[in-house]
C-alpha cells in the first residue's frame, strides 16, 4: 500500500524537475537558435507539470506559513491555471500563427492572464519567504524569477529570456529537491 505522506510530495517533487527541464531546457537552447517549434512545444506542454509541483511546494511549507501561505497558494494555484493556458496558447497555437494575426482581445486577455500569474507567483515567492522552510535563496528566486518569466512571456525572446528560463528550471529544481528529501509529517 503507498502512504499518501510520501507519494504525494515525492510526485509534486518529481513533476516539479519535469516541469523545470521543459522551462530551462529549451531555455538555454533558445538562447542559440532563438525559439523553434520544438522548443515552443516542450515549454507549452511541460506547463501541465505545475499544479502538482506548486501542491507539493505548498503542502511542504503549509504548517509555518499560515492564513497568508493558503492566501498565497491559492492566488498562485489560479495564476498557475490561468498562466498554463497562456503558455500553451503562446507556444503552441500563437507561435505557429502569421504575426499581427491574433485579435486585439485575446490579446489582452492573454496579457491579464500573466498578470494573474505575476500576482500570485510574487504572493507565494513572499509566503516562501516568510515561512523560512525553504532554503532563502530559491524561495526568492521564485518570487523573482517567475514574475520575470511572465514579464518576458510577451515580449519577443532574447538571451535574457532565456536566462531567466534557466534561472527558473534550477530555482524549480531546487525547492523540488528540498520536498523530496523532507521526512514526512508523523500522522
Amino acid at each position: 500500500m503507498t502512504d499518501n505522506r510520501v507519494f504525494l510530495p515525492r510526485f509534486g517533487a518529481v513533476c516539479g524537475v519535469v516541469l523545470a527541464l521543459s522551462i530551462g531546457v529549451p531555455g538555454a537552447v533558445e538562447a542559440f537558435t532563438g525559439e523553434t517549434a520544438f522548443t515552443s512545444a516542450v515549454i507549452g506542454l511541460g506547463t501541465a507539470f505545475g499544479v502538482p509541483a506548486v501542491l507539493a511546494l505548498h503542502g511542504h511549507q503549509a504548517h509555518a506559513s499560515g492564513r497568508f501561505g493558503a492566501f498565497a497558494f491559492g492566488a498562485n494555484l489560479l495564476g498557475l491555471g490561468v498562466f498554463t493556458g497562456v503558455a500553451f496558447a503562446l507556444n503552441l497555437v500563437i507561435f505557429f500563427l502569421e504575426p499581427g494575426s491574433v485579435v486585439p482581445f485575446t490579446q489582452a486577455v492573454l496579457k491579464v492572464g500573466s498578470l494573474v500569474f505575476v500576482a500570485g507567483s510574487a504572493l507565494f515567492g513572499v509566503s516562501m519567504v516568510r515561512a523560512k522552510v525553504f532554503p532563502a535563496v530559491p524561495a526568492w528566486g521564485y518570487g523573482i524569477g517567475f514574475v520575470l518569466l511572465a514579464a518576458f512571456a510577451v515580449l519577443p525572446d532574447t538571451p535574457l529570456s532565456a536566462l531567466v528560463h534557466v534561472a527558473c528550471a534550477v530555482v524549480l529544481v531546487w525547492l523540488s529537491v528540498a520536498v523530496w528529501t523532507a521526512r514526512p509529517a508523523v500522522a
